[in-house]
């Protein structure tokens, strides 16, 4: 899958599987591209090499098995960075999660063999434990050699219910959805602030990690409960808030108070689009523009459909996968967070 260029690179030692890292540049010269294409039998070994090494890797334990905690370890699988070891979630058996995670409306069949085995999860022959407590102050993470844990239940989301998870002795704690009192990441644009010494962070939202990256290149320096979201989404364009905007500011603080925004719910299962429209106080061409925004999996400028007015007010359009994309980020982030230890 397409990464964050600014997290990932050919020579990285958290990815050794050479075809996922040429998948990451998908906008390389397509005669280059065939000619650094590996030969078949170079291609299947490097992709067996994709599946997760355990000793080499953080050991990951996933509370919520819903939308992003399947997509994440479904990531993990997918790129070998790095290693689930323990899946927790009150509300879905094991015969459940098979099903769950080998089958995805929107995302396709898994490719690999899942199946429940002597009680526990076996993804692509790898066993991994699970568990079914509703409080994640009784989870045994660290009993399972779970280091990091990803909260993504979307209950779990402020410092002090977050901080449950360490009672179980988990090392850190990701949340996969902006937090009101935990510091927020978005990899390209302020992971590299990030201090070994915090425990639990936020990866914010898939709409942050879509509009942070574009808005530091470009810029200088829950969702209330409304009568009009019961519509049939699948008919209707309806209009919502978002708190996008408002992490933002909390990962870019130079923005703070410069920039909000409004969402729309369109009929489409998967996919959305940013429109940054911003007022620039130093002049820029268009096509200077263009030139500095990365295309990643996370943020996909999309140069033709933006307009310039003039050389200080500009509409910006980036498109991003808001599961499978943001579960991707989720990874590198804690890739990126071991890295510092």
């Amino acid at each position: 899958m397409v990464r964050n260029p600014e997290s990932s690179s050919k020579t990285s030692k958290s990815s050794r599987c050479g075809t996922v890292e040429f998948r990451a540049w998908p906008w390389l010269d397509t005669e280059r591209a065939k000619q650094e294409m590996p030969d078949p039998a170079r291609q299947l070994r490097l992709l067996v090499q994709c599946q997760p090494h355990g000793d080499s890797m953080v050991k990951v334990g996933v509370n919520g098995f819903g939308r992003i905690g399947r997509l994440v370890t479904r990531a993990a699988f997918n790129s070998g960075k790095v290693d689930i070891v323990v899946i927790n979630d009150p509300f879905i058996d094991l015969n459940y999660m098979v099903y769950m995670f080998q089958y995805d409306s929107t995302h396709g069949k898994f490719n690999g063999i899942v199946k429940a085995e002597n009680g526990k999860l076996v993804i692509n022959g790898k066993s991994i434990t699970t568990f079914r407590d509703q409080d994640p102050a009784n989870i045994k993470w660290g009993n399972a050699g779970a280091e990091y844990v990803v909260e993504s239940t979307g209950v779990f989301t402020t410092m002090e219910k977050a901080w449950a998870h360490l009672k179980g002795r988990a090392k850190k704690v990701i949340i996969s959805t902006p937090s009101a009192d935990t510091p927020m990441f978005v990899m390209g644009a302020n992971h590299e602030k990030y201090d070994n010494s915090l425990k639990i962070v936020s990866n914010a939202s898939c709409t942050t990690n879509c509009l942070a990256p574009l808005a530091k290149k470009t810029v200088d320096g829950p969702s209330g409960k409304l009568w009009h979201d019961g519509h049939g989404a699948a008919q209707k364009i309806i209009p919502a808030s978002t708190r996008a905007a408002k992490a933002v500011g909390k990962v870019i603080p130079e923005l703070t108070r410069k920039i909000t925004g409004i969402a729309f719910h369109f009929p489409t299962p998967n996919m959305s689009v940013v429109n940054l429209t911003c007022h620039l106080e130093k002049a820029a061409k268009y096509d200077d523009i263009k030139k500095v925004v990365n295309n990643t999996h996370s943020s996909t400028f999309d140069a033709v459909a933006g307009i310039a007015l003039n050389n200080h007010f500009v509409k910006l359009i980036s498109w991003y996968d808001n599961e499978f994309g943001y579960s991707n980020r989720v990874m590198d982030l804690m890739v990126h967070m071991t890295s510092k230890k």
